[in-house]
């Protein structure tokens, strides 16, 4: 029983994220901290010291892929923050699944944007001055950043948020 609370709070949390996201562009703290509280703390009554660990490995693990890319500035803090919380609920496994999934959505939406908004000779620009920044092991340009008030930015938590129930209901549907 405890498990089927688990991934209906793991949904609940995606579902508002994503919401907030997509209508304010802010993913705010008192969502996504409590999240990983009650994350750990409902693995840790479902299964015990397994699941406490677990659920602190999938924080972990989506804090820490995901920090570089805050330093960079590319990511906002309540997308990292929110899959912090979400590796809380789903563990470092499924949380890989969702992050490689919310990679891929977040691209479609990106190449969507860009179409639609006739963005598409500055996008490849700006992807040529990351390549060139990559390799010469420099930050990219102010203008590649979410720093740039002009930049198109694609809410990455309705991304996450959209995999992450996805997910889930995959899971309850015996698919995953």
């Amino acid at each position: 029983m405890v498990k089927v609370g688990i991934e209906a709070l793991t949904v609940v949390l995606a579902a508002a994220a994503g919401w907030l996201d997509w209508r304010y562009r802010r993913i705010p703290n008192w969502l996504t901290v409590p999240g990983l509280l009650v994350g750990i703390a409902m693995n840790s009554l479902a299964t015990g010291w397994s699941g406490a660990k677990a659920s602190l490995l999938g924080a972990l693990l989506g804090l820490g892929l995901l920090l570089p890319f805050v330093l960079l500035k590319s990511l906002g803090a309540g997308d990292w923050k929110l899959v912090g919380a979400l590796g809380a609920f789903l563990g470092p496994g499924p949380l890989t699944t969702v992050l490689l999934g919310a990679v891929f959505v977040a691209g479609v939406m990106a190449i969507g944007l860009i179409v639609y908004k006739g963005r598409v000779h500055q996008a490849l620009r700006n992807i040529g001055a990351m390549i060139a920044a990559l390799f010469s092991f420099h930050l990219p340009p102010h203008q590649v950043s979410l720093e740039n008030p002009e930049a198109l930015k694609v809410p990455f938590g309705v991304a996450i948020a959209l995999t992450a129930i996805l997910y889930e209901t995959a899971h309850v549907w015996g698919k995953v």
